[in-house]
């Protein structure tokens, strides 16, 4: 079992590197203002990554020095193997025992978050939270009392399904899309129950609509892109958008080349106006109180190299051997954005979104604070 501070990158899209779109700020008279979201706005805001990695290197004591240094107040991180497959809950509990360890070894820079006080006091002392999710139900194997126990472990969000068929139902790479399964409808009401947030990113259509009328709580689709822009199973339509925001829940924007590449056309790394694009056509679907980001990437910034590009093949050439590759994936493909390559990353997002025209109010609840609003609604306090 890998470590779980590794940029362990089999549960999710690889992460990426470089990107393209430098030449947009100069193109875009919008983004020739001065930027109006001040190191000041980012301090006091609640900047929370709904989905990302923190890991990095070997020495820790340097490596929570560094996250701390983000300005972020949380991250939700995964923890255990996605897919189909045996150990998968034995693989949850190796990780969350070494991110345990890590948060107590390091408690002056990193909080683990059970419930939304110990999200505000992460605020209040300059820590960074660590918030735990699985991204999807294999661990329980069948096993409704697990989610009890997964609570007990500290795992606070649970994704229904990844890409493909599971005992909960259909991923966004089923072709029958059959929506929720019997069983993922009992899943749904012990996620309720034990008051953990239901995470719908990676479900199929129908999935996502079945789960968002049956949930009694709000919902999340943690990282994900609009459909409604670029056509990949990935990204989400619009009403399905709005279905998870009327039931009060929030849709999370990544950084993955799948913001920038559809169905049938050429693999293309995402550009920073890809991101602020989908988050503005977010925004006007479901409200500014819906709407909020998931990386899927590292926290902290990243650097390729011939070793990394060598992993990121290696990486490609498993998923096509699982046949969870996505449209839009590549082994060349990086998923991150030049501009926001930084360990400030959700600042330099702030400003661009500032150049655009956007609030200090509204910036700062799509940097985190509709996530936290969320987490206080479904954890409570």
């Amino acid at each position: 079992m890998r470590h779980a501070l590794d940029q362990d990158l089999d549960r999710r899209s690889a992460l990426a590197f470089l990107g393209a779109g430098a030449a947009w700020a100069a193109a875009s008279p919008a983004l020739a203002q001065p930027s109006l979201f001040t190191e000041a706005d980012y301090a006091r805001a609640i900047v929370i990554d709904a989905e990302g990695v923190v890991g990095g290197g070997d020495d820790e004591e340097k490596l929570s020095r560094d996250l701390v240094a983000t300005g972020m107040t949380a991250v939700s991180v995964t923890v255990g193997q996605v897919g189909n497959g045996p150990d998968r809950f034995e693989s949850v509990v190796g990780d969350i025992a070494k991110l345990n360890a890590f948060a107590d070894a390091h408690s002056r820079s990193i909080r683990r978050v059970g419930r939304f006080a110990d999200l505000a006091e992460a605020k209040a002392s300059g820590r960074l939270g660590l918030i735990y999710n699985l991204q999807d139900t294999s661990a329980l194997d069948g096993d409704l009392s697990r989610i009890e126990t997964l609570k007990g472990l500290g795992v606070r969000v649970i994704q229904l399904t990844y890409n493909k068929r599971g005992l909960s139902g259909d991923g966004c790479l089923e072709p029958g899309d059959a929506g929720v399964s019997d069983f993922g409808r009992q899943v749904i009401q012990q996620l309720n129950a034990q008051k953990i947030l239901l995470d719908l990113s990676h479900g199929g259509g129908r999935t996502i609509a079945e789960a968002t009328a049956l949930t009694a709580a709000p919902p999340a689709v943690t990282h994900t892109g609009c459909r409604d822009l670029v056509d990949n199973p990935r990204n989400i339509s619009d009403a399905l958008m709005r279905g998870v925001a009327d039931k009060g829940g929030v849709v999370g924007v990544y950084i993955m080349s799948y913001l920038r590449s559809g169905v049938g056309g050429p693999a293309l790394d995402p550009r920073r106006e890809d991101l602020v694009a989908h988050l503005e056509h977010a925004v006007n679907v479901c409200g500014e109180d819906h709407i909020g980001i998931g990386t899927d990437g590292t926290v902290l910034p990243v650097t390729l190299d011939a070793s990394t590009r060598a992993f990121l093949k290696r990486h490609y050439d498993d998923r096509v051997a699982q046949g969870v590759v996505t449209p839009g994936d590549g082994p060349e493909i990086t998923n991150t954005i030049p501009e926001y390559n930084t360990s400030r990353r959700f600042l330099a997002i702030g400003q661009d979104l500032s150049r655009r025209g956007w609030s200090t109010a509204r910036i700062e609840k799509i940097l985190g604070g509709n996530f936290a609003r969320l987490f206080k609604d479904v954890w409570g306090g």
